[in-house]
């Protein structure tokens, strides 16, 4: 059940619900990821950022989740995040990732436009979705620079044109969200997604959400936003459960133990997510 994303987000974007994209950073995130989505029958993206794939290989992770996937009857698609360049989302695509994005956030307005459009192009020769990223999600991204100090709102009329140029096939917003911890309460701009989903006709992502109330999410899905990103939360949890497992078992040497307990962890806020979203009962 190794699927792409395209049939995953167009039905979301057409009955209006969010599909669940969660950061994998080993063996153990993917099989606690997969629980989550077996027991509520939800579809489900895993993605590795660039930071992540440096660790172990792009072939690694592919092995692990298409592992995931053929053991399943839920979709599950296998996307690369903040993909940092044409280079790295051909090499996602060669090894078998079955969703990529390409972000040139970083850089103006037309400079994003030429980085995205060959990816999207040779995206759709193959049949592989591609999401790209125009507005400013804050925070950072791995251990890349934060943004501070640029407006980090996307202009509804540039995402129309952007879409329409790139041809991207989904598209990363900014609308107050940013990556990391949040100090603070996080505010979705929620007329600002409306507004770009009034113009343009392609699935809208919501990144940096870990954190933000679970009801912010849900207006933001009724809005138009059909993917949501979880990262950060997730490294919490398993950290959280490995650590108190530790805790009470000093003398334990066994990693599988606190590792499950990192695992039970991630599978109970993903599940939580999950049913935020209106995925469960999708699959």
């Amino acid at each position: 059940m190794l699927v792409t994303t395209k049939e995953m987000l167009l039905d979301a974007q057409k009955n209006h619900y969010g599909v669940g994209a969660f950061n994998v950073e080993n063996l153990e995130f993917v099989m606690a990821i997969l629980a989550a989505a077996e027991e509520l029958r939800s579809p489900v993206i895993m993605q590795t950022t660039p930071g992540t794939v440096k660790s172990a290989g792009l072939d690694y992770f592919y092995g692990m989740v298409s592992a995931a996937a053929a053991r399943t009857d839920v979709p599950v698609a296998l996307h690369l995040d903040h993909g940092d360049g044409f280079d790295r989302c051909m090499q996602a695509m060669k090894v078998g990732y079955t969703s990529v994005m390409i972000d040139g956030s970083h850089v103006p307005y037309e400079e994003n436009i030429e980085v995205t459009a060959p990816v999207a192009r040779v995206g759709k020769a193959l049949g592989i979705p591609v999401e790209a990223e125009l507005g400013k999600v804050g925070g950072k991204e791995d251990d890349g620079p934060a943004v501070e100090g640029e407006n980090p709102y996307t202009d509804p009329d540039e995402a129309a044109e952007f879409v329409e140029r790139t041809g991207c096939t989904s598209l990363a917003i900014g609308v107050g969200t940013a990556h990391g911890v949040y100090h603070g309460t996080p505010h979705i701009a929620l007329d600002v997604v409306s507004a770009i989903a009034a113009k343009t006709d392609v699935p809208l992502v919501l990144h940096g959400t870990s954190g933000v109330p679970d009801e912010q999410v849900a207006q933001a899905i009724s809005n138009g936003i059909c993917k949501v990103n979880y990262a950060t939360e997730l490294r919490q949890a398993y950290t959280k459960g490995y650590m108190a497992y530790m805790a009470e078992n000093p003398g334990n040497f066994d990693p599988k133990k606190p590792a499950r307990a990192g695992m039970d962890e991630i599978t109970k806020i993903v599940k939580i997510r999950m049913e935020n979203l209106g995925s469960n009962g999708r699959a």
